[in-house]
């Protein structure tokens, strides 16, 4: 009697975006093509901890509308987390507690949705399988808003992210410059982005010309300069009769602290950053007396799917897609990635990159997208950030609102006996 195909694993992880359900929506659809290769996709509950506690979810209950549906749904559709597995050296236990999961439910494939941290998971998982003799084609799918991971042109999720604080600085910059002669000069946005400005450059594709907000720019890598930006602040109202500010929460002092720094940590091990725009926004008060006020994006510019890049959207269920491809052609240890074949007109194609050199390496913004002085975008930056903004691709809409899709998500029986307690 012929053997049943193996199943997949599906899991989201860490921060979500208004496009990881693409990435989804493409791993599933493009797995029930294939029904004699691939058995029923199931997905980790809350990311990896649904492996480790084995909270699985059957999305063969889903039906091919309720699955479509995700591609325009924001957020993570079957819960993500922020749990880091330690090195195989350190935590073995967790990556053998992994595959005894996979095992028991006929997994032979691993699709683990996340950032650096994430590919680093996958990539160690895939190590862990080799090493107890387990046939698993582990493959990571990108994403992440900050665009941090080397070896892809972009990362999905961030052309989104960037289309958001792009089009709300703009939208407040002429708020400000309408109310400025009697009211509020300054005005504050600080968006995403702890160690690579990415986030914040976007924001400067909201300015076409010379005066048009935002002025000023400070990006995680041009180390702050509290004297040289109180007098561009000056110069700019003087000159304009107001500044607008994008600002990225992970900015940082000459000594190379955050200014935001709040002492605690994530489950990641990064320090919790307790915001930028007030430190900012009182030290103009303090210094030059004006008027400000200050917005933090935070969970909006991430979970902001009516206002999604088309072409993030598309790139998103694009790695979902390839990831199932390349599992299906034994390829392991691996992630789609995104190559630019040309700006104008933009094109792109689906590429692939080893685990290894992706796994907890950052991509920073490079000094040829900064201006000179610091406080700016160049043009070559704005001819890489532009096309992925492009497009629009909204939700449908009822009664005025956007229309999401929530999933049964029904559990799949347990059959391991013994039970993991994360830490």
């Amino acid at each position: 009697m012929k053997k049943p195909p193996m199943n997949a694993f599906y899991a989201q992880s860490g921060g979500v975006t208004a496009v990881i359900n693409a990435s989804a929506c493409g791993v599933i659809e493009t797995a029930r093509r294939y029904p004699t290769k691939i058995g029923k996709v199931l997905c980790g509950r809350h990311g990896i901890l649904g492996a480790l506690e084995e909270d699985l979810i059957d999305t063969s209950f889903e039906s091919a509308e309720a699955i479509r549906a995700l591609k325009h749904t924001p957020s993570g559709a079957f819960g993500s987390a922020r749990f880091k597995l330690k090195s195989l050296e350190q935590d073995k236990a967790s990556y053998q507690r992994l595959i005894e999961v996979f095992k028991a439910h006929q997994i032979g494939y691993f699709f683990y949705n996340g950032g650096g941290d994430s590919q680093d998971t996958t990539h160690k998982v895939s190590l862990m399988a080799k090493e107890m003799d387990y046939p698993l084609v582990c493959v990571g799918i990108p994403k992440t808003v900050d665009n941090d991971l080397p070896l892809t042109d972009c990362c999905p999720g961030f052309g989104s992210v960037a289309k958001y604080v792009a089009t709300s600085i703009r939208e407040a910059g002429f708020d400000v410059a309408s109310m400025a002669r009697t009211s509020t000069k300054v005005f504050i946005l600080e968006v995403m982005g702890r160690h690579a400005g990415w986030i914040t450059a976007a924001c400067g594709l909201a300015s076409e010309g010379k005066g048009q907000p935002p002025h000023l720019l400070l990006f995680p890598e041009v180390p702050f300069n509290p004297t040289e930006f109180l007098k561009r602040v000056k110069e700019c109202v003087e000159q304009f009769g107001y500044c607008v500010i994008g600002v990225s929460e992970g900015l940082r002092n000459q000594e190379g602290k955050f200014l935001s720094e709040s002492g605690l940590k994530d489950a990641f091990g990064h320090a919790q950053l307790g915001g930028v725009a007030p430190v900012i926004a009182n030290l103009i008060r303090d210094k030059l007396g004006y008027k400000y006020h200050w917005a933090v994006a935070d969970y909006l510019q991430r979970a902001a799917r009516h206002l999604a890049s088309k072409t993030d959207v598309e790139q998103a269920y694009a790695v979902g897609k390839a990831a199932v491809q390349f599992a299906l052609k034994g390829h392991t240890a691996v992630m789609p990635v995104i190559e630019r074949l040309s700006d104008e007109p933009y094109r792109w194609q689906i590429g692939m990159a080893p685990l290894e050199k992706v796994a907890n390496q950052e991509k920073m913004l490079p000094k040829s997208f900064i201006s000179r002085d610091g406080f700016g975008i160049t043009a070559q930056a704005k001819r890489y950030l532009s096309p992925l903004i492009e497009g629009e691709d909204y939700p449908p809409y009822e009664k005025g609102l956007p229309q999401y899709v929530t999933l049964k998500n029904k559990a799949v029986p347990k059959k391991l006996k013994t039970q993991f307690n994360p830490r």
